[in-house]
């Protein structure tokens, strides 16, 4: 039975990762607005309602792989070292990521990178289901610092200040890497623009939040 199970996820995961990789090809050769679901369900060779099972709505082909990183500012916080805030901790994990180019950064020169943030960035219904996932970030870092003993209105106040932090610092590394620029050669100013915007992080929210203790 487990083995059973086992297969039938793997499916469904080969599935999902068919749909999402022809709705990102047609997206990226002929615009969002211009691929329709029939469109993609067509491509992919299974039904609307099948597609539909997989991915509530059309954005969703695009963002789903955003859910990966859903939880990444609340387990930093969570599995922060002792003696650690939680805006130093997000602070400390961005700039490694930034040295190791991670996409999620927006430092990131891969011409598929690119091209994906930059459907992203110039599509509206895009951007806007974007908050979708981004509210979830943020219920999830809430939780975490409200588990820390945060009162409700301050971890999520918090948690919104530190997930919009990292959502823009990554949109201004995107545009550097699309206005020419090499992710090595925009490194310095990312690093700079990190550690100032979570200079300004600190000064307002590290008397508020908990140091983790050993």
């Amino acid at each position: 039975m487990e083995n059973t199970t086992g297969l039938r996820e793997s499916k469904k995961l080969r599935t999902r990762q068919q749909l999402a990789g022809t709705a990102l090809e047609l997206f990226l050769e002929r615009g969002f607005d211009a691929v329709s679901v029939a469109d993609v369900a067509a491509a992919a060779e299974v039904s609307k309602p099948t597609l539909f099972r997989y991915f509530p709505s059309k954005e969703d082909l695009v963002l789903d792989r955003f859910a990966d990183h859903q939880d990444e500012a609340a387990r930093i916080v969570r599995d922060r070292a002792a003696g650690q805030t939680p805006v130093g901790a997000v602070h400390a994990h961005f700039l490694a990521a930034l040295a190791e180019r991670d996409p999620i950064t927006g430092l990131c020169d891969h011409p598929n990178v690119v091209a994906f943030q930059g459907l992203i960035y110039s599509t509206a219904s895009l951007e806007t289901r974007i908050a979708h996932y981004t509210a979830r970030e943020v219920e999830l870092l809430a939780g975490v610092l409200e588990a820390e003993s945060v009162d409700p209105l301050a971890a999520r106040l918090a948690a919104m200040h530190v997930v919009a932090v990292r959502h823009e610092l990554g949109r201004e590394n995107w545009r550097r890497i699309d206005s020419g620029l090499t992710a090595d050669e925009a490194h310095p100013a990312a690093v700079a623009d990190a550690d100032r915007a979570f200079a300004m992080l600190a000064s307002g929210l590290d008397g508020a939040l908990s140091i983790r203790s050993a």
